[in-house]
């Protein structure tokens, strides 16, 4: 075996703007021993790391689909066995312990566990430091699931890094990811230097041949066949030349056929009669060896089948080193030798194939050229470049992390401040949603966030008799009007225009409105509001009968049980508690699991209405059965929606949906904390047990700070509140419905502390 000598690598520390402040990043993939392309490139990601930022300090936790086969070098942090979810948790452990300040994520489905590769997501679920991902692999038509895991990989992901422009454009058109997000850094090659092909032959045996090279792991989709083919015609006018097929079979291939698929490559060959023009290397080759034999071949092919194969290492090595390649219109390809830097022809094409290799074979000044051409490229994606790059977005990822809140002082409890709200509405209602803290007509209004409003206008204390009447009119109105008499529904979307968007609204806003109209005729501070509640809900209240859902029915009841406080003998109220509490017990039986003491075998939103609505009307009632499974439901909810250090966690949006899955962290929304509060009231309320004033009080402080992230989600001195939090940061937005959450949660919790003599949210100041 002939020894390259290799380049010199610079030892200096490229200036990386604020690069101080990124001294430890963790970098997730398949490493070598494990022989696969990923495994070589994570590897060699790591060497260049370390060689262009020697201070740097590189974790390697590497994706084991044998666990215990290979023997890691010293470089490898620790392993993680592929089908083992509860590895991938222990090592977002150990990554959160290490200090590490970002996360390089190497992504190829068929290498994570889990459905389409999900273990991944339960890994970064469990991190606070920004992600960046490596895509190896971008399909334009995935699965549903391996949209769902896609999806889920680049809402989290910082920046993603893809290495053909066809990458960034798919990404954004099927997958509608923010181009701002995603960075384009070529494959690295190594920097050696260009040499003449025919100084290193001797070493393989193949003097006076003309070599046309194909490496990679063997397998159908490689095109092989198409290149055999061509072999007769390139005999023909080049007896010399000698095609090396060099690689191992795939082991997916050998698993199911053996060698059977390489038998019948060298049948082919032998019977177009050109077996003695093709040479078959088995074997993994190491990374050295490899570009031996690629600087020592004359012309590079890749016949690949797959048009959207987005990267190939092995082509990007092959014009690293200045190899002159002939290649089908794969999309890598189609990029990294256009401009006159390879040669490509149509796919299945061995006409094609012969007549371009034969060409260049015929004329080695123009080989030559090419050659030139392709090494110049080259040196614009060596190691050391694409180090360089990705730090730089790693830099930028760490220097635009949200500054953090120090909680370990106390938190106070805000006072409930109108101001938000107020910012958010107009003379028809309240806004939907905002940019930052602007209000965003486009999306006009509904339902859900006026019937909110309106009940917090009854609860709310400190804000003058003219405010009060003001607003509690105007969300009074805007519920008054999308009840549609004809369709004996509640509508919920409006325009800013005040047109509706539809004439009956969800399940969801029909509930809502009815808790509303019931909190109203009980709590407004005025006759005149009262009685307006009072007589819509006896108006409306009937529609809560023909609605199927779980949380609609716990809205509604709400509102009934309220109804009931005003009102002891209201029929309709004690008829809608009574059935719906039954179909929650019927509910809880038919899902209950040992482990799973819950009304679904889902979880979703506003988790915690479902016990509050059975506890209030268990209370109304005189039901202690519904009370006392209300208490239990809330017990096992509460437990799932506490981080291991004692916080409060809201269950995430991306656990809605997952059968009798423990909760996802994120992305977490500010209606679950208020839910809770709520709910912890009730119960206190139904049994004077303190445990639920605290439980109230550690699902407030995550407003203020004590959460995952240690952010503050509260706006504070303005009344707003930021519409989530995810593993990035905050959701920075401040919709009605957040604004709404924190207000009304803020009231709840001032009105319990009054109740229990307890000093809710122990206290000292919270930094804005």
């Amino acid at each position: 075996m002939c020894t390259i000598p290799r380049c010199s690598r610079e030892r200096r520390v490229v200036e990386v703007s604020g690069s101080s402040r990124v001294g430890h990043i963790a970098l997730l993939g398949n490493y070598l021993p494990r022989q696969c392309g990923l495994a070589t490139y994570t590897t060699d990601t790591y060497d260049a790391l370390r060689n262009r930022f020697p201070d740097l300090k590189v974790d390697v936790y590497a994706m084991d689909d044998h666990p215990g086969r290979y023997a890691y070098p010293a470089a490898v942090t620790g392993a993680i066995p592929q089908d083992d979810r509860s590895a991938y948790l222990e090592t977002a452990k150990a990554i959160e312990a290490s200090g590490a300040q970002a996360l390089w994520v190497q992504h190829e489905y068929g290498i994570y566990g889990g459905s389409a590769g999900d273990y991944l997501l339960a890994l970064l679920d469990r991190l606070t430091i920004p992600v960046i991902v490596t895509l190896h692999t971008i399909l334009e038509k995935p699965s549903a699931e391996e949209r769902r895991v896609m999806d889920a990989l680049l809402h989290r992901a910082a920046r993603v890094i893809v290495m053909a422009d066809r990458g960034r454009e798919i990404l954004t058109r099927v997958y509608g990811a923010s181009p701002r997000s995603i960075v384009m850094i070529p494959h690295g090659v190594p920097d050696r230097p260009f040499v003449n092909a025919n100084t290193l032959k001797h070493a393989f045996g193949w003097s006076g041949r003309d070599v046309i090279l194909t490496f990679g792991l063997l397998a159908p989709n490689k095109g092989i066949e198409t290149m055999i083919e061509a072999m007769p015609a390139i005999a023909a006018q080049h007896p010399c030349a000698l095609y090396v097929v060099l690689g191992a079979t795939h082991p997916n291939l050998v698993a199911h056929e053996g060698e059977a698929y390489r038998e019948r490559l060298a049948t082919l060959a032998a019977d177009l009669g050109v077996a003695g023009n093709i040479r078959f290397i088995d074997g993994f080759v190491e990374h050295d060896d490899l570009l031996d034999y690629l600087q020592a071949a004359d012309i590079y092919a890749t016949p690949y089948s797959n048009p959207a194969q987005i990267t190939s290492g092995t082509l990007s090595y092959a014009v690293g080193v200045g190899k002159a390649v002939v290649s089908t219109p794969y999309v890598h390809a189609t990029e990294i030798l256009a401009d006159g830097h390879g040669v490509l022809v149509d796919f299945g094409d061995s006409a094609a194939f012969g007549r371009e290799i034969n060409a260049l074979l015929g004329n080695e000044r123009n080989r030559l050229r090419l050659s030139e051409r392709a090494y110049a490229r080259g040196r614009t994606m060596i190691w050391p470049r694409l180090a360089e790059k990705a730090m730089s977005e790693v830099e930028v990822m760490v220097t635009a992390q949200p500054r953090r809140l120090n909680t370990g002082g106390m938190l106070s409890n805000l006072k409930p401040d109108l101001s938000a709200v107020e910012r958010m509405s107009d003379s028809t209602g309240m806004l939907q949603h905002s940019i930052f803290s602007v209000p965003d007509r486009r999306h006009g209004y509904c339902i859900d966030d006026n019937a909110r409003a309106l009940i917090l206008l009854c609860a709310i204390d400190d804000i003058d008799d003219a405010t009060r009447d003001k607003w509690t009119s105007i969300y009074a109105s805007f519920v008054q009007h999308a009840w549609n008499p004809d369709k004996r529904r509640f509508r919920n979307f409006m325009n800013f225009d005040r047109s509706w968007c539809e004439e009956t609204g969800s399940e969801d806003s029909n509930g809502r409105a009815l808790w509303a109209l019931g909190v109203t005729a009980r709590d407004a501070r005025v006759q005149k509001h009262r009685d307006w509640a009072a007589r819509l809900f006896d108006d409306t209240a009937a529609l809560a009968f023909k609605l199927g859902s779980p949380r609609a029915h716990a809205f509604a009841m709400l509102g009934a049980a309220a109804m009931l406080e005003v009102q002891p003998t209201h029929r309709l109220s004690r008829e809608l508690l009574e059935r719906f509490g039954n179909e929650l017990l019927v509910l809880l039986d038919t899902a209950r699991r040992p482990e799973w003491s819950w009304f679904e075998i889902v979880l979703a939103y506003d988790n915690a209405r479902l016990p509050e609505a059975l506890i209030r009307s268990g209370l109304a009632l005189g039901r202690d059965d519904f009370v006392a499974t209300g208490l239990e439901t809330l017990e096992w909810i509460e437990a799932r929606q506490t981080s291991p250090d004692g916080r409060f966690r809201a269950v995430g949006t991306d656990s809605f949906g997952r059968e009798y899955a423990e909760p996802l962290p994120f992305d977490q929304q500010p209606l679950e904390a208020q839910a809770t509060i709520d709910a912890c009231a009730a119960a206190y309320q139904a049994t004077g047990d303190t445990r639920w004033v605290e439980g109230a009080n550690r699902a407030y402080r995550w407003y203020l700070g004590a959460n995952d992230l240690d952010l503050p989600l509260a706006s504070f001195g303005d009344g707003g509140c930021f519409d989530g939090l995810n593993p990035a940061g905050l959701n920075r937005n401040q919709g009605a419905e957040s604004i709404l959450a924190l207000q009304l949660a803020s009231v709840a919790i001032s009105a319990l502390g009054k109740r229990s003599g307890a000093v809710a949210g122990q206290g000292g100041a919270v930094a804005a």
